[in-house]
């Protein structure tokens, strides 16, 4: 009798079966384990473990855990690689590749020694293949199409079989047709826990994945052939204001651990903490080797997990300090228009299209509150609201949310924290301050007229004039 193991688990059904030629026989096809779906966008329930060793479960930002079945020796598992809708966040959605119905696909998760039987469903309107990333196996099993083993073939399901040698942090992702399924979303997390349950033990383990997308406004599709200029960056392709807060009882002790499957490297950075850095897709740091950080960069294709004591209550930024990856929507070819007079413009431009409003001569925080006609399916390049206003952010940013008194397993939003009376940042209204000296002052040693020369000389093609004027 096989035991289904889906605890805790949220939203699965369905046998999700293509024809399994390369399972020969209907009795081996029926035999198969189920391949659960998921077309939520929000973090489910940890799935914890009813057999086996003991271990604290992760919870996937925006995403699951995939149940699996005990057969025999076996902990068996079913990937489906198909097309599948994700929303990036409330307003848009993308037509992409993934698993099991998500892009990012379910996170596995294992324990070490398990014997594990992987079954992979191809669903896609092409060949595909899956690479273990980190994991040690034998050369057959590593999911590199043509190079180990046989393509998938559309239609077909293939099986892998392996032993988790080492505890750690993984992932899995293409080795076929890689450039254009990577960049279609076709991507997972794949956790592999320590034997000893008390071996780096800690109270809340989150993961998730860094991905981006090319996806012009008004569309759906990513394009596939963009190597560099991205304009949707994700985690576990999710964007600010759709990603998931990290909520955090105080007084655990937290691990986050991430992987990069960017085309560029991510310094992650949180705030109100310093960490260590203790696991990477090689291995754990030894605590001796661990270093301080408060910010960790992950170069593409790495895996990287820190750890802190939840100490400190609040609402704390946690982001990829690129400021740019921090973002929605970015438009390359949008020129800059700070210091520019923009109303002689505006208003010609307006006797065209009347919707039009000038943005950008006093920097870009008012795209934050203002709402502007966008294409269907577009988000603006930053929104999202907290309790003192807009956030004027995107892209790669969520927030650590630590509060005292949360059960062990309540990861509910818990809203906006509430800060003491005394210790928010506030208008100074006392007496007025003096104003400070600057370059052009009469006694700085430099003469207005000699400060000008050198602007010019530094100043960029299609700048005002020095009235702050547009030049025509």
């Amino acid at each position: 009798m096989t035991d289904f193991s889906r605890r805790g688990f949220l939203g699965a059904g369905g046998l999700a079966l293509a024809g399994a030629s390369m399972i020969s026989g209907r009795t081996q096809a029926a035999s198969l384990p189920e391949a659960p779906i998921m077309t939520e966008a929000t973090m489910q329930p940890p799935l914890y473990p009813k057999s086996g060793p003991d271990y604290q479960p992760v919870v996937t930002l925006n995403g699951w855990t995939l149940p699996w079945r005990q057969n025999g020796d076996w902990k068996e598992f079913h990937l489906v690689a198909e097309p599948v809708v994700r929303e990036l966040a409330p307003g848009m959605k993308a037509h992409l590749w993934g698993y099991n119905g998500q892009s990012p696909g379910p996170t596995i998760e294992a324990v070490e020694g398990d014997k594990v039987r992987i079954f992979v469903t191809n669903k896609l309107p092409e060949n595909t293949a899956v690479h273990w990333h980190g994991q040690l196996l034998p050369n057959g099993m590593d999911g590199v199409g043509g190079l180990t083993q046989p393509h998938i073939p559309p239609g077909k399901t293939f099986v892998y079989e392996f032993i988790c040698q080492k505890s750690g942090t993984f992932m899995y992702h293409p080795h076929s047709d890689e450039m254009v399924q990577m960049a279609m979303g076709m991507m997972g997390f794949f956790v592999v826990h320590p034997r000893d349950p008390a071996f780096r033990r800690v109270d809340r383990d989150f993961v998730f994945l860094l991905n981006a997308f090319d996806i012009e406004a008004g569309s759906y599709v990513p394009k596939v052939n963009t190597m560099l200029d991205f304009n949707l960056w994700c985690w576990n392709s999710r964007v600010f204001p759709g990603i998931d807060p990290l909520v955090v009882r105080q007084g655990d002790k937290v691990r986050i651990r991430f992987g990069n499957l960017t085309m560029t490297n991510h310094p992650i950075h949180m705030h109100g903490y310093d960490f260590k850095v203790t696991c990477t897709d090689g291995g754990w740091v030894p605590e001796a080797a661990q270093w301080p950080e408060v910010s960790v960069d992950v170069a593409v294709g790495q895996m990287r997990a820190f750890e802190f004591v939840a100490d400190a209550p609040g609402d704390w930024a946690i982001h990829c300090h690129k400021s740019h990856h921090t973002m929605n929507a970015m438009g390359h070819d949008v020129k800059t228009y700070i210091g520019v007079n923009m109303k002689k413009t505006a208003a010609a431009i307006k006797k065209v299209a009347p919707g039009y409003m000038p943005m950008g001569s006093a920097g870009m925080g008012e795209m934050g509150s203002m709402e502007m006609p966008l294409p269907d399916n577009t988000l603006p390049m930053m929104t999202g609201f907290a309790q003192f206003g807009p956030v004027e952010m995107g892209g790669m940013f969520s927030v650590v949310k630590v509060r005292p008194g949360l059960a062990a397993d309540d990861y509910k939003d818990p809203g906006w924290y509430k800060h003491p009376e005394g210790t928010v940042a506030y208008e100074w209204t006392g007496e007025k301050l003096a104003e400070p000296a600057r370059a052009t002052s009469p006694d700085s040693g430099v003469k207005a007229t000699e400060f000008r020369a050198i602007d010019r000389r530094k100043r960029p093609v299609r700048a005002a004039n020095a009235t702050g004027h547009e030049n025509h």
